[in-house]
């Protein structure tokens, strides 16, 4: 399973002060169990920086060909973005903005096209064929269909004046309207009651602010990351009408992480909580951002700051996650377990009970995983995450038909990199007829994905170096993983700029990074594979038989093409004895 994040976690709008369920402070008898320590050969030698140049006319060929083609891409997108930017300008001129306060000029407003989820999957699907097809060249085609792609579901600009000025006129408060849109229902509704809001009172800069959060969490829950730009331009006129607005900051710094910029992320939530340091928002974002950089003890502490300051479901969370990182699975499963006993929102319920789920599966506890999962989708059958965990769960069963077919499911939905793969590798253990060409269809999408994500603003290397090690072009994998660990240093870069070296021939090298990703005691199968490989490779017989003993005997069904292969090489290795 992919790194957990908390791209769909809660966010409340409460007022500053301990509500909510009781404080994590009160567990620190659960969380004072000594921190595991890493095994004596976890610390790893000073990573190498060598070359990952390859000097084949037909590599340089394809690498020159798909960097144009990326450039291009990349450029009109640029330029596709810029043309929005300036027609929603225009609206919001036409709606009275910066006008003053309580301007009225009885605009139209404007209407939120959301295109069916399958409109803009079709499209990224023919992207991908085509550039598959053409080896990297630029085609225009290209570029249209990345277009439609983009902007299914951006907002577009209505004629009916008819119930304008009632839906104006019946506004709520933004604080209050924000908070209701963030904590479930309606998304898109909840945005158009924003955007009614706004077109009331333009300069509130409180409801910029809300309705940024809004576009965050619209593009994370869909998958769509060509709203980041709208959040963008909404937290901008938010910090325009009053410079350095709490809100607004703990909204960028929301943002920052979605798009994968955890150094941003950090810097917005130092910001806002120097203006209001009970941000719930800003506390947990504080907390991704440490998470995703490495730097663990700091998240740690981090995570016991906000829960004193702000106990709830959004901290609590994630001060299971940073446990779970620390190897302490048993505190980070009661403390979800306390948390879903205090739950009662159904987005709530479905959150927590799929971080649990989560936790049993990487544990190798499929029945317990699907027992979860279900209830997450009890409260909402629709939430993404929980059908991608049932799943992963369901294929390690030995349920692959079921598990293709909900992820079949989700990938119609929303196209993203973890259940693409997923769903590509479950394509080739089935091994029937046509299987083959659609796993091969699944990991081109990926590459359209990504490349949606970049015009968006998301950093997607992470995503791209671990599909294009095993499903793609390594050194493509190696470029990103490289990258992303100029970026940050946490345990799944680690892990990846250890695959891709691996996978690059670069096994050596890959070996101390490997060490580095197993070396905070999380247990993750995936990883433990890829250091046994690695290991191998490197002539570490006994080490490699503990990692990949250690890796099936934890998670069995990590992986439908992984834990064959772990087994395959344990037989040789044994065999070799």
């Amino acid at each position: 399973m992919p790194p957990r994040t908390n791209d769909h976690a809660p966010e409340s709008g409460r007022d500053p002060g301990p509500t909510g369920l009781t404080g994590l402070t009160g567990l620190t008898g659960l969380t004072g169990a000594t921190e595991p320590t890493a095994p004596p050969d976890a610390g790893p030698a000073r990573p190498g920086t060598g070359g990952e140049s390859d000097t084949s006319p037909e590599n340089q060929a394809d690498t020159e060909a798909g960097a144009k083609a990326e450039a291009d891409t990349e450029a009109w997108a640029e330029a596709d973005t810029r043309a929005r930017a300036r027609a929603e300008a225009d609206t919001d001129t036409r709606a009275g903005a910066d006008t003053g306060a309580g301007a009225d000029t009885g605009a139209a407003e404007p209407a939120v096209r959301t295109f069916s989820p399958g409109v803009r999957v079709a499209a990224l699907r023919r992207f991908s064929a085509v550039a598959r097809r053409s080896r990297g060249a630029h085609l225009t085609v290209c570029a249209a269909l990345l277009a439609v792609a983009m902007t299914a579901g951006a907002v577009a600009v209505g004629s009916g004046r008819d119930g304008a000025r009632a839906g104006a006129d019946a506004a709520p408060a933004a604080g209050t309207l924000a908070a209701g849109v963030l904590a479930g229902g309606d998304l898109d509704a909840g945005i158009r009651a924003l955007q009614s809001h706004l077109r009331s009172q333009p300069r509130d800069f409180a409801g910029w602010a809300g309705l940024g959060l809004a576009y965050v969490e619209q593009a994370r829950t869909k998958g769509d990351p060509s709203r980041y730009p709208q959040a963008d331009r909404a937290f901008d006129r938010s910090l325009g009408l009053e410079p350095g607005n709490e809100p607004a900051l703990a909204g960028r710094a929301a943002l920052a992480a979605a798009r994968h910029d955890f150094s941003g992320a950090l810097e917005y939530a130092d910001r806002a909580l120097r203006q209001n340091p009970y941000s719930e928002r800003a506390l947990s974002s504080r907390i991704d951002a440490l998470v995703e950089l490495g730097r663990y003890d700091e998240a740690s502490d981090a995570a016991d700051t906000a829960d004193s300051r702000r106990p709830g479901l959004p901290v609590f969370t994630r001060y299971a996650y940073v446990r779970e990182l620390r190897g302490d699975v048993r505190t980070a499963r009661e403390v979800l377990e306390r948390a879903l006993n205090g739950a009662s929102a159904p987005t709530d319920v479905a959150y927590v009970a799929t971080a649990l789920g989560q936790l049993a599966w990487n544990q190798g506890d499929y029945e317990t995983a699907l027992t979860h999962f279900a209830r997450a989708l009890a409260a909402d059958e629709e939430y993404l995450p929980a059908l991608e965990g049932r799943a992963r769960a369901q294929a390690a069963s030995g349920d692959r038909a079921g598990a293709i077919g909900t992820l079949e499911r989700v990938v119609a939905r929303s196209p993203l990199p973890g259940p693409l793969v997923a769903l590509g590798e479950l394509y080739e253990a089935r091994g029937a007829d046509g299987d083959r060409t659609k796993a091969a269809d699944q990991y081109a999408l990926v590459d359209a994905q990504a490349s949606l994500a970049r015009a968006g603003g998301v950093n997607a290397d992470l995503d791209t170096a671990l599909a294009a090690a095993d499903h793609g072009d390594p050194e493509a994998a190696l470029r990103a993983a490289r990258a992303e660990w100029a970026r940050r240093h946490s345990v799944h870069t680690a892990d990846a700029l250890a695959w891709a070296l691996h996978r690059s021939g670069r096994s050596e090298e890959a070996l101390p990074y490997a060490l580095r990703a197993t070396a905070t005691g999380y247990r993750n199968a995936a990883f433990l594979h890829h250091r046994g490989m690695i290991e191998r490779a490197t002539g570490h017989d006994a080490d490699a038989r503990r990692s990949l003993t250690a890796a099936l005997e934890l998670n069995p069904g990590f992986s439908p093409l992984g834990a064959r292969a772990a087994r395959a090489a344990l037989e040789d290795l044994e065999a070799a004895r």
